[in-house]
């Protein structure tokens, strides 16, 4: 395959980035500059390692020419009296590909040999992975041994919300050089594109190849980055499949793989898993479940319970919870843990958790007596200023007053963007609105948290209740109750 041939190829190619540093280079581009190797250019600031007697004057000249989108050809002196013809590519996405050959020209080269590179990474790119299946499906072997290893970066897009997209790049970049010393020399290497990659093995000992590069490589992306004087943490989640184990079409291979990537995923992320097909009947599952969720709102499918809320000294009910039900025509009554986890992954509990806030308030308003009523606010639901504009409209249009409404949060909303959140609880505080800490003592948020917030209540979460209650754990509950009351 001509992706295979780029690093053993005649023709030097390398990869810029936006300040001319060579982020890849292959061995050939390394020989013909007369260098040592093309690891050396990796990472390079400056150009002097390119030319071996040339004057700064020369190199700057270079620095322009490299950087005039318009240039496609210069001449390079790389050793005494020598000099090479380096030909350029247009710049995309603010990198350039410079290559260089003793058979130039060759009609065509060029662009095949770029239209399979990965411009960030220098890596192969999917028109590699679907050469590589065209290849399989063709072969004449009755069982090529095959297995493709998807990787997904954990926690990529916190980085690049947090440090920004350039950290992101070079941190795609660093992940990269590790995956290359994790694997054999005849595997192959592919960025997919965002934080996806793959790796595609063409030798007979599966599944234990797959899974010793599984290993290596779980391993090794765990360990920190430290890019621009920023500790980076990310991490790897792994999906296998193998051709001839549960996957008997090539052409299923990626998909195959995808579906236990998202295992891997599911069952705490870091980590790698082998398809198998009852992974592939799950995710059907899963997916009717996601169409039926999308439509439910429309369908007006969802109720409210409410429960009680007591008042222990008086055993009079102070209020009630307000509870969300899903019930569905086929699958009955749907609980909350069945399908709010997915609500969230989709987005849909924005639209769900504001129609629960007004319908909430709005049947509230037509109680009998004082009673509040509490609802519970999902994390995502404080990623932006929205919500306050929701407390605010559902009160408004229902005409309940502030002080009957309390809105439940658990600790993992203070755990991220915890200023903005602060701000937002603050600002629903101040219309009268109650805000009690649900499930209080499982999560990680800090006892700084209780300071810097006057919560109105703290919800005891219910394994400290249901537990046996040994000495130690009457302490620790009468600990809590005693911190709270202080704080009141």
């Amino acid at each position: 395959m001509l992706a295979e041939s780029v690093g053993a190829s005649a023709t030097g190619v390398a990869i810029l980035d936006e300040q001319n540093r060579v982020v890849y280079a292959n061995a050939a581009f390394a020989v013909q500059l007369h260098l040592t190797h093309a690891t050396a250019l990796i990472d390079t600031l400056a150009l002097s390692t390119w030319t071996h007697s040339a004057s700064a004057q020369e190199r700057d000249a270079l620095e322009r020419q490299l950087r005039d989108p318009d240039a496609s050809v210069l001449d390079l002196q790389v050793a005494g009296s020598e000099t090479t013809t380096l030909y350029l590519d247009d710049r995309r996405e603010g990198r350039r590909i410079v290559m260089v050959s003793n058979d130039w020209p060759m009609p065509g080269a060029p662009r095949s040999v770029i239209a399979q590179l990965d411009a960030l990474t220098g890596l192969a790119n999917r028109a590699t992975y679907d050469e590589y299946v065209q290849s399989l499906s063709s072969s004449k072997e009755e069982s090529p041994a095959s297995a493709v290893i998807l990787l997904d970066l954990d926690r990529f897009k916190q980085v690049n919300d947090t440090l920004g997209h350039a950290t992101g790049d070079t941190l795609l970049i660093l992940a990269a050089k590790r995956m290359r010393s994790a694997i054999r020399s005849d595997d192959i290497l592919i960025r997919l594109g965002g934080d996806e990659f793959v790796i595609l093995q063409a030798h007979n000992k599966q599944p234990e190849g797959a899974e010793s590069v599984a290993e290596r490589l779980v391993e090794l992306l765990q360990r920190p980055f430290l890019i621009n004087g920023h500790q980076v943490n990310s991490g790897v989640s792994i999906g296998i499949a193998v051709l001839g184990q549960g996957t008997r079409d090539p052409e299923e291979l990626l998909k195959h793989a995808d579906l236990a990537l998202y295992e891997a995923k599911r069952l705490g992320r870091s980590r790698y898993c082998f398809f198998e097909s009852n992974l592939e009947s799950r995710a059907l599952e899963r997916r009717n479940l996601e169409l039926d969720l999308r439509r439910a709102l429309c369908l007006r499918q969802f109720s409210l319970l409410y429960q009680p809320q007591k008042s222990l000294s008086d055993d009079s009910i102070s209020g009630f919870e307000a509870l969300i039900r899903w019930d569905h025509p086929v699958r009955g009554r749907v609980s909350p843990v069945d399908f709010i986890a997915l609500a969230e992954e989709l987005g849909e509990i924005h639209a769900i958790g504001e129609w629960v806030m007004r319908t909430a308030c709005q049947q509230a308003a037509t109680w009998e007596g004082e009673q509040s009523v509490a609802v519970n606010v999902s994390p995502l639901q404080f990623d932006d200023d929205h919500i306050v504009a929701i407390v605010r409209k559902a009160l408004d249009d229902s005409g309940l007053a502030p002080e009957r409404l309390e809105i439940e949060i658990t600790e993992s909303t203070l755990m991220n963007n915890t200023d903005a959140v602060m701000q937002r609880l603050w600002a629903i505080k101040n219309m009268g609105v109650g805000i009690a800490m649900d499930d209080f003592g499982t999560g990680y948020a800090s006892l700084s948290h209780l300071n810097s917030f006057p919560f109105s209540k703290l919800k005891i979460d219910k394994s400290f209740i249901q537990a046996e209650q040994s000495p130690r754990a009457k302490a620790l509950m009468d600990a809590i109750l005693t911190m709270g009351a202080s704080l009141a």
